[in-house]
This record gives C-alpha cells, sequence and structure tokens, in this order.
C-alpha cells in the first residue's frame, strides 16, 4: 500500500497571496456568471417547449439573470473573510480598572435612594 504524502504544516498566520485572491474571485465570478447564461437558455427552452407555470418558471430565469451580475461583482470585489487570529489582533485593548477595597461609606455614597 503506498503512503501518502503528508501535508505541510502551516506555521504562519499570513494572509494568501494577491495573486491567490485574485485566482479564488475570478473563479467565483465565471462561475455565477456561467449560472446567468444557464438562466439565459434554459429561459428560451421553456418558452419552446411551454411547460405548466410558464410564467413562474420564466420569472426565476429573469430573476437569476438579473440578479447574478450584481451578486457577482460584488463578491468579486469583497475582500476575503478575516480569520479569527485578525479579528482578535485588531480589536482595541480595554483598559482594566483596579478594584480595591471599598469602605461602608463609599457603598452609601453610592446608593440611590427613591425618596
Amino acid at each position: 500500500m503506498k503512503k501518502q504524502p503528508e501535508r505541510p504544516v502551516l506555521i504562519t498566520n499570513a494572509a494568501r497571496s494577491q495573486s491567490e485572491q485574485l485566482r479564488s474571485r475570478e473563479i467565483r465570478y465565471v462561475t455565477m456568471m456561467g449560472l446567468r447564461v444557464t438562466c439565459l437558455i434554459i429561459g428560451a427552452i421553456l418558452i419552446s417547449a411551454r411547460p405548466p407555470l410558464l410564467p413562474l418558471w420564466l420569472l426565476l430565469c429573469a430573476a437569476g439573470m438579473v440578479l447574478l451580475p450584481w451578486m457577482a461583482v460584488l463578491i468579486a470585489n469583497d475582500r476575503p473573510a478575516r480569520s479569527k487570529a485578525e479579528r482578535m489582533a485588531s480589536r482595541p485593548a480595554r483598559p482594566q480598572r483596579e478594584l480595591g477595597p471599598q469602605s461602608a461609606e463609599d457603598l452609601e455614597s453610592r446608593t440611590i435612594d427613591p425618596d
């Protein structure tokens, strides 16, 4: 039995290179545009075949042809999601308050009396 090569261990939390990000966005864009073309072809076939509920099917195809380009551009121009480490690193540090012993007089001065 052949031994499968081991995958390299990720030792950095560096982001993917710009070319890799561009390539994945291009693939998503082309896939969505392919779905748009598919909606167009299916719409043409449906018109010639005249199936039941034709207006509903044509409405779905038209929605795909109109909405897919808009969504494809938004998704293609979006940057990749940040990792958990990136989100944690970008948070501002919270200042810590020191909690010391408090006297009864300090607590009384903070008490709100409704009368």
